[in-house]
């Protein structure tokens, strides 16, 4: 395979997963293609074309180096170090980042709109959940703003390695999967979806690196009433406003990747149980349903950067 059929992959897989379905991406990309039509050409040449087919502007090809892709090495932040070693190691093709960095960590906030069409499914209106969101997304536009961001890019490009990070396809595959798992097994109680996902061979190996499943908010013997996967796609953490939003449309336990502090206090205040899935440990599954694509397709595949890789196909 080559570097854009890899990426092309991603986005596929991405688009097949995400929680809004496949036929509201498609949509919303024929929107952007009819916006584009309309401007001028003074902004055209500011507008980003790869959103006319790319859903996901936080994931992307930064550097291509035109060779066909045999090795990988792949990982949660592959940052200037993690780009030293794959040119010690010789014989890398692609440099496979799950975290934005160059123009898509500038991006980081577009991807966020993703997550207001899924409060929307859980009963939010979607004009309350999108002026709730507003806020957040531009506090998140600014915050990434000053960043660094084409440090590791950069280098990789010195060292000729082609250098590709795939974010929200992978953070869509980890969601629909823990959607379909919690759904199909119809938890009463917190305490049954913390014994779910403990059973998940990523999380797993997560609790023994001392950052497994973990309850923020709420009490393993509540009843969890509606289950909403709110919190692992989307870019980042939503605005801390939603939870009041989301407790009166009648979520009762939400499933997060990780939370911060000021955000628990207000799920706790809405009466919302919160759990923790892991924050590494859920890019990992995410990856990992991408990862074992590419080893169907013959290519080797070396973890590192906190990536914890399991194979779920056998050759």
């Amino acid at each position: 395979m080559n570097v854009k059929q890899i990426f092309d992959l991603a986005i596929e897989m991405g688009i097949n997963a995400d929680l809004r379905g496949k036929e509201a991406v498609e949509k919303m990309l024929k929107r952007k293609k009819e916006q584009y039509k309309k401007l001028n050409e003074e902004q055209k040449n500011e507008f980003d074309e790869e959103a006319i087919s790319n859903p996901y502007l936080d994931s992307r090809i930064h550097f291509d180096s035109g060779k066909p892709v045999k090795k990988i090495l792949t990982g949660i932040d592959m940052e200037g170090d993690e780009v030293l070693l794959a040119d010690k190691l010789k014989d890398i093709d692609l440099i496979l980042a799950h975290h934005p960095r160059g123009k898509a960590l500038a991006n980081l906030a577009d991807v966020m709109h993703l997550q207001a069409e899924v409060y929307a499914q859980y009963g939010v209106p979607i004009n309350i959940a999108e002026a709730v969101q507003k806020e957040r997304i531009e506090e998140v536009a600014r915050g990434v703003n000053p960043i660094n961001h084409y440090r590791p890019i950069n280098v990789a490009e010195i060292l000729g390695i082609s250098y590709v990070n795939v974010h929200t396809p992978a953070d869509n595959l980890v969601a629909n999967f823990l959607r379909k798992k919690i759904e199909e097994a119809k938890p009463e109680y917190v305490s049954e979806i913390l014994k779910l996902l403990k059973e998940v061979p990523e999380y797993k190996e997560a609790i023994k690196q001392g950052a497994g499943p973990t309850l923020f908010a709420g009490n393993p013997d509540n009843r969890c009433g509606k289950v909403a996967i709110t919190e692992i796609t989307g870019g980042t953490e939503p605005s801390k406003k939603i939870y009041e939003k989301i407790a009166q449309a009648g979520v009762g336990t939400i499933v997060c990747m990780h939370l911060s502090e000021e955000h628990k206090k207000e799920a706790e205040a809405a009466h919302i149980n919160a759990i923790i899935a892991g924050h590494i440990s859920s890019d990992s599954l995410g990856m990992n349903f991408f990862l074992d694509e590419l080893e169907k397709n013959g290519i080797e595949i070396v973890p590192c950067s906190g990536l914890i890789r399991v194979k779920r196909f056998k050759k």
